[in-house]
């Protein structure tokens, strides 16, 4: 019986379709079995384009790849533009990464045959430099392209950090020039700069909704606020606190701008001292609120406890509130006195004085409060009851460590589920500490 079943040779050496010895051809061939296969392969390969086009948006790319080597038919839909529009580059080193990087050969493909089709681009990169160069190069032969988003991964810093800033800045261009309906930007911890920000506005000013360059050192308030005066259309925003201002306030509250729905801000600190905070005014925070009324703030600080003494001496309309290491007890309270909006708030630690009080105030006055996780902290387990009991069952995140809980004269900590349960209306229990 003469074979019947042909491959076709693939642009990609990595994508050849695994081969059959010959005794597994013969059987392939020569049973009953292997019959039923070949008439199974033959309907396959009949398929309608547009069912062979959704199975092949469902397979890893490796495997859709190797399916491409079977027929000129499958190849052909290897290569539909609708298969190119989302792609993630990943560039790894053997010496710093586990991980596979995209084949060398697949890149120039996608760069000579699809690169046009790209619309949802990420890159993936480790620590080296060397990875973050290699970003930078793909980046910089995207010169026919119709990005709509773009988003530099690090999974460990310092990678794009250490590439020269005229290197990063030069291939952003490129994407920035032509892509020219950008809507969407993820482009932390680069030396990303207020130069290309303007290339950025110049071209994308009507479409960009997201931009998120958290740890971008080389943007100055400058920077940002020609972005907030000239992107009406910016939804969604994630920086810096030192790149926050009141002048970025008052723009993203202007007429002309939409709703902005979700505003973050990371304010971090390396060393105690080193960085004087500035406060942004009342008048500044209203007018946003009033403006976008559903506006999320999502604030993460980073602080020593000596560092707070700018935040939240006014009321601050701030929603999700994260401290990554210790505060006081005394911020506490101001959170409790001055943030009405909030609606989750997270302490990693606070030290050895009980939060009874504070807690009370922030389930008082807080009456968004949904959300609630403390860590390294200590509260009686009569004032957790009584908290709990004042939130009630709006409180649909609870998160407390069983360390946190001290017995009282009222309750212990075999009595706190039970209690704590009633109040919410549904079953709960304490975190515990693994003991691996």
């Amino acid at each position: 019986m003469k074979r019947i079943r042909r491959t076709v040779k693939t642009e990609n050496p990595i994508l050849q379709a695994p081969q059959r010895s010959k005794k597994q051809k013969t059987f392939f061939y020569g049973s009953a079995f292997g019959k039923s296969h070949l008439q199974t392969l033959m309907d396959w390969g009949t398929l309608p384009l547009h069912v062979v086009l959704h199975i092949f948006q469902f397979l890893p790319l490796v495997d859709r790849a190797r399916a491409s080597s079977v027929c000129r038919r499958w190849n052909e839909v290897f290569h539909i533009p609708d298969l190119w529009r989302k792609f993630e580059f990943e560039l790894n080193q053997p010496a710093t990464s586990y991980l596979k990087s995209t084949h060398p050969d697949l890149i120039q493909q996608i760069i000579k045959r699809h690169a046009d089709d790209l619309q949802y681009v990420s890159f993936k990169v480790d620590s080296s430099t060397e990875s973050a160069e290699a970003a930078c190069d793909i980046l910089s032969q995207l010169v026919n392209c119709s990005i709509k988003t773009l988003g530099l991964i690090s999974t460990a810093k310092p990678s794009f950090m250490n590439v020269s800033k005229a290197h990063f800045a030069s291939a952003l261009t490129v994407v920035f020039v032509n892509s020219k309906s950008l809507s969407s930007i993820k482009i932390d911890d680069t030396p990303v700069d207020d130069p290309s920000l303007k290339v950025l506005v110049a071209n994308n000013s009507d479409t960009l909704k997201l931009l998120k360059m958290s740890s971008c050192p080389h943007v100055s308030p400058a920077g940002i606020l020609c972005v907030a005066d000239q992107c009406h259309g910016l939804r969604e925003l994630a920086l810096n606190y030192y790149i926050l201002s009141d002048e970025l306030l008052l723009a993203l509250s202007s007429e002309k701008h939409v709703n902005l729905e979700h505003l973050r801000i990371d304010v971090v600190s390396e060393n105690p001292g080193q960085i004087e905070f500035h406060t942004i005014k009342k008048q500044s925070w209203d007018a946003l609120v009033k403006h976008s009324p559903k506006v999320n703030i999502v604030m993460y600080f980073f602080l020593y406890e000596e560092e707070f003494d700018a935040f939240f001496r006014e009321e601050t309309p701030v929603t999700h509130l994260y401290f990554g290491r210790a505060v006081s007890k005394a911020m506490l309270g101001r959170i409790g006195m001055n943030c009405p909006r909030l609606v989750e708030l997270v302490v990693c630690a606070n030290g050895l004085q009980p939060l009874d009080d504070e807690l009370i105030c922030i389930a008082e006055r807080c009456k968004n409060l949904t959300a609630m996780g403390l860590g390294e902290c200590e509260v009686t387990c009569r004032g957790f009851i009584e908290f709990v009991k004042m939130c009630g069952g709006r409180l649909t995140q609870l998160s407390i460590m069983e360390e946190v809980l001290i017995p009282d004269n009222d309750y212990n900590l075999d009595q706190i589920h039970s209690e704590v349960s009633k109040h919410l209306g549904r079953m709960w229990f304490p975190d515990m500490m693994p003991t691996w």
